[in-house]
């Protein structure tokens, strides 16, 4: 069976775009592959972030992720630091990987900004933790967003280049799995930007923990043209809000954006926008009201991460003693 392996930061609740474009995939997955699944709290120290705060949210991911339909029972959900492995094997990935690779990352641009000379070194790095996660347990099949496929293509360079290096066949190349009508969903208030718990406005996004009132408003006042829709995908071309509103329908409703638009051609956004409410409401509804119950039990939070990484660790550690071997740490 193949492995997969995914991971999510611990900051801020989960919203629609993570939902439609990793966590619904990692639900279906859960039958169909050995899956681990991982709250990335190592990735996110790659900025300040307040203790207390952090705690939090490790705790809040997990309870959304399985209010979502994660199942501990069908998977292994974990939280990154508790397995020390993704650490260790970091350190000796990054005596693998070149300087030139790193620097032709993109992400580290967008994320430093202007003030480059002041990030932190692992936010320079991180695209090396992420071959560890992935790395350290074998896995074949990554999920991922369009904009994480560069790192993903990081890590495969990584593994062939250590499995050269050291003359051995240790790490298979993980491919990419990017599945789906809406995987990379929009912001509400601009069809060209990814919908983004980091995006100041609340208008634009739909949190997982939003109200139906509240989703209702959010989607009559997203950003949308003057046109009524199409009737055939080709006539969303040009139109990034009114293809993001579709995408969401189709996506949300187990449909293609062809026949979503067989349905509601012709009609303008005052007819659209209250039916895509409603399908958002039904979807979202029961995840609310579950992670509402699971984020208030500590204890059994603390529990099914706990049990996660011991499942984790016994999978990785085997894979860094391999790695000890092929570098010349141990016999």
């Amino acid at each position: 069976m193949s492995r997969v392996f995914s991971g999510i930061q611990p900051t801020g609740n989960l919203h629609l775009g993570n939902y439609l474009g990793a966590i619904r995939n990692w639900v279906t997955m859960q039958d169909s592959h050995e899956c681990l699944f991982c709250v990335v709290d190592l990735h996110a120290i790659t900025v300040a972030q307040d203790p207390a705060t952090l705690r939090a949210g490790i705790r809040e991911m997990t309870a959304a992720l399985l209010a979502s339909g994660l199942d501990p029972a069908r998977c292994i959900l974990f939280n990154q630091s508790a397995v020390r492995v993704h650490a260790e094997l970091a350190w000796i990935l990054m005596c693998t990987a070149r300087m030139g690779w790193l620097n032709r990352m993109t992400q580290f641009k967008e994320k430093s900004g202007k003030d480059r000379e002041g990030a932190s070194v692992g936010l320079y790095t991180y695209p090396v933790l992420q071959a560890a996660d992935i790395l350290a347990y074998r896995a074949t099949h990554v999920p991922v967003g369009e904009d994480q496929k560069q790192h993903l293509e990081l890590a495969r360079d990584i593994a062939m280049k250590f499995n050269t290096d050291m003359g051995v066949d240790l790490f298979p190349l993980p491919e990419p799995v990017i599945e789906g009508p809406a995987t990379r969903v929009m912001s509400l208030r601009d069809g060209s930007a990814k919908m983004s718990k980091s995006d100041p406005s609340d208008a634009s996004r739909i949190n997982l923990t939003d109200s139906a009132d509240m989703i209702a408003q959010k989607v009559k006042r997203a950003k949308t043209d003057a046109e009524p829709l199409p009737s055939e995908a080709a006539g969303l071309a040009g139109r990034p809000e009114a293809a993001n509103l579709v995408g969401m329908m189709a996506a949300l409703s187990s449909r293609t954006v062809a026949e979503v638009l067989r349905d509601h051609g012709g009609q303008g956004f005052g007819q659209f926008k209250p039916a895509l409410a409603d399908v958002m409401v039904a979807t979202l509804g029961p995840i609310t009201t579950r992670f509402n119950e699971l984020r208030l039990d500590h204890a059994g939070l603390d529990t099914v991460l706990a049990d996660g990484a011991a499942r984790a660790r016994a999978i990785a550690e085997p894979v860094l003693a391999d790695v000890h071997r092929a570098v010349g740490f141990t016999g």
